[in-house]
């Protein structure tokens, strides 16, 4: 943490949001920041040079659940993002929208899964209420990708359905930290594993780099593995998230 800490003005704190900043609950609707945690990042955006949330929601989403101001936000595994009031699709995205809108208007027909989650620019398959669905989602959505071009990309105890466009957490990553001379991720979720790999990337040209994992149930071992610091929960993350600002404020 105190390479992070040393030169706020060049550093990046980047996050994930459900399972992280939020509690995972069974319906996505109802997942809301623990309580400080806007307060915490709003708190960063004050001394470090870039703090931002890259997650699998929309970014209207994120928008709602963590504010704006001075936030870099991510949506959709990075296939939007926040620009000023507006929200900008990655190039080639937008030109799938109505064959997403068709795919999921087919999924709420059929009653594939549990839920279907209509996102700006994708849809995710859900089945976490109703695990024997799994089978059923997954072969599913892979006959949608199969038949309209779109991409299947798994998710946590769900699958979506997206534009085919090499867009990850990852990717998202790298782009939000050109310029840094230090960043760090906290992630829960295997979806999480792309932002390392940008981590790795970026340690190998010298940027100072700090890979967070998160405890839960469902962390994937390769995730703690691969973490420079582990911790419980999104209590935890909140935890980091506050004491990464109390340093900033007393330097």
């Amino acid at each position: 943490m105190s390479k992070l800490k040393a030169h706020p003005g060049r550093t990046g704190v980047y996050t994930d949001f459900d399972g992280t900043l939020s509690p995972i609950v069974d319906n996505p609707d109802h997942a809301r920041p623990l309580d400080g945690a806007r307060e915490a990042l709003a708190a960063l955006t004050a001394r470090y040079a870039r703090v931002g949330v890259i997650s699998g929601r929309p970014v209207s989403f994120l928008r709602d659940a963590v504010g704006g101001a001075g936030v870099d936000l991510w949506g959709e595994y990075g296939l939007e993002r926040a620009i000023g009031d507006d929200v900008e699709p990655v190039d080639g995205a937008q030109q799938w929208r109505s064959v997403v809108d068709e795919v999921a208007t087919r999924a709420e027909e059929a009653r594939v899964a549990s839920r279907v989650e209509r996102k700006s620019l994708s849809v995710t398959l859900h089945f976490r209420t109703n695990p024997h669905q799994e089978a059923q989602v997954r072969a599913w959505a892979a006959t949608e990708a199969a038949r309209t071009g779109l991409s299947v990309f798994p998710a946590r105890k769900a699958v979506e359905v997206r534009p085919p466009i090499e867009r990850d957490k990852g990717t998202a990553l790298t782009d939000a930290a050109v310029g840094l001379g230090a960043v760090c991720f906290i992630g829960d979720d295997r979806g999480d594993l792309a932002a390392f790999d940008a981590l790795d990337r970026l340690d190998a040209e010298g940027v100072d780099v700090v890979r967070i994992a998160v405890r839960s149930p469902e962390m994937p071992s390769e995730l703690e593995a691969r973490a420079d610091l582990v911790v419980d929960g999104p209590a935890g993350a909140l935890h980091v998230l506050e004491e990464l600002g109390s340093a900033a404020a007393a330097s």
